[in-house]
């Protein structure tokens, strides 16, 4: 399935792997629950045990109910790589959960992904000629057919093959790739995905986000540098470049929205940077109100920083149940708006009479804000003045984040005065650019959803984004 074609907007994925520890499938499965906000849709662990057989757990669900303690007991071994997806490029199907693992005369190995290719189709079509038999409609499965091997390559260590097919795709990825008896590691040579390494014991461990880390007590090494790939094996840690073209152009939503608050990201952390953005919100945009109301969970760093600054207090005038899924990944319309009546409730008396300034994280189709901004008037709020602490999303995102076309973003179209009208606001704000910049205290950031310049060349994307909008 096309990403262009579908309605829902998806957040990123999360992949974590273990090496060289006891009970690696046991310790992936806590790493999952600490990546779960990265993805609730399916989820999935391979782990290699001492027979070096490759064995495969996964499903549909959340991480608790995916595995049980029986289920994690049969993946034996000191190897595992594990992952939890929300669909970007591929349905939601069971094909299209992972980790892969792919049966091959050359050795078997399982794949995990995190990000989006931008050349998919491209290559699909490329290796369709050639022969593959595609398993699932994820362009992740792309990577494992271009890296199994010739036959007259056999005898050539995988990680040639490995450099070759990294070369050949384009876009935002993390790939995890274990093999019967090491892990490759893989970032994109944009640096548009996070990925980190850390130690635990004798062994190694791999995370999307560095919080993970924390869950199981490992100790944080680096960042995987962009374009770089490296081998964990009993060897230790072994570093190689698959490409001299190297940035640093981090997704800005994974430090406004994606990561948690208590992840570091290349060196800032994710709440640092918030609490940063919130204090140069009020200097950007300074608002005459009585309290600060941050939404639940992602902006409630930033409300920190605006009221610090403002000298305003922060008052909990917005109660999240916990039970309830992030309407910001709701695969359909219908469901973000139930979504979002049954995820958040206003305090009335904490804002009532009050003069409420709004702090949120982005605005994307609008859906969550209106109707948060309804809620705070029912409860009695005099004014509600809505302060965004990112600036205005008016491009679609191809690198993983299915904000696919120009239609269904709300400031694509739209003036600041006719956004403030739509959302019932009595003023309206966004931060700039410069201060995504000064918080992260970074040269580079990917702004593409804010600009429209995109780091990567993206082959038939925007073509079909402007026919979707014509359409």
């Amino acid at each position: 399935m096309n990403p262009i074609q579908e309605s829902g907007l998806h957040e990123e994925c999360g992949v974590f792997g273990i090496y060289g520890v006891p009970d690696a499938a046991n310790l992936v499965y806590y790493g999952l629950h600490a990546l779960q906000h990265r993805g609730q849709e399916g989820c999935g662990i391979v782990a290699c045990g001492e027979d070096r057989v490759l064995r495969r757990i996964k499903g549909e669900g959340l991480v608790h109910e995916v595995f049980d303690e029986a289920k994690i007991a049969s993946l034996p071994g000191q190897m595992a790589i594990g992952h939890v997806r929300y669909s970007t490029t591929g349905g939601s199907s069971i094909e299209n959960v992972q980790p892969f693992l792919f049966h091959h005369n050359t050795g078997d190995f399982a794949l995990a992904h995190n990000g989006n290719l931008v050349n998919s189709a491209q290559l699909r079509r490329y290796l369709e000629d050639r022969g593959s038999l595609f398993q699932s409609s994820s362009d992740s499965e792309i990577l494992a057919h271009l890296i199994r091997k010739d036959n007259k390559e056999r005898h050539r260590p995988r990680i040639f093959a490995i450099r070759e097919a990294l070369n050949m795709i384009e876009g935002a990825f993390a790939f995890l790739i274990m093999t019967q008896n090491r892990i490759y590691v893989c970032r994109d040579k944009h640096g548009l995905r996070p990925l980190s390494i850390g130690r635990l014991g004798d062994g190694y461990v791999i995370s999307s986000e560095t919080c993970a880390f924390d869950t199981i007590g490992a100790q944080f090494i680096r960042d995987v540098a962009p374009g770089e790939i490296i081998t964990i094996d009993h060897h230790g840690i072994r570093s190689n470049h698959y490409s001299e073209f190297q940035h640093h152009f981090m997704c800005a939503m994974e430090y406004i929205y994606f990561s948690r608050p208590d992840s570091n990201i290349e060196g800032t952390n994710v709440h640092a940077f918030r609490k940063l953005t919130g204090r140069l919100l009020f200097e950007e945009a300074p608002a005459d109100a009585d309290i600060v109301v941050g939404v639940p969970d992602s902006s409630l760093s930033a409300a920190m920083g605006f009221a610090e600054a403002s000298g305003l207090p922060y008052e909990m005038g917005l109660i999240k149940n916990k039970y309830v899924g992030r309407t910001f990944i709701q695969p359909s319309q219908a469901m973000r708006e139930k979504g979002v009546r049954m995820k958040l409730s206003a305090v009335k008396t904490i804002v009532e009479g009050k003069r409420v300034v709004l702090i949120d994280d982005s605005v994307v189709r609008g859906t969550t804000s209106r109707r948060i901004v309804a809620m705070l008037r029912e409860a009695g709020a005099t004014e509600v003045h809505l302060r965004i602490a990112s600036p205005p999303i008016t491009s679609p995102c191809f690198y993983g984040v299915d904000m696919s076309t120009y239609d269904e973003l709300m400031c694509a179209h739209k003036s600041l005065p006719e956004v403030k009208q739509i959302l019932g606001v009595d003023s309206l704000a966004f931060l700039s650019q410069e201060a995504l910049f000064k918080a992260g205290k970074r040269e580079e950031l990917c702004l593409a959803c804010f600009t429209g310049d995109y780091p990567t060349y993206l082959y038939q994307r925007i073509e079909e984004a402007n026919k979707d909008e014509k359409n």
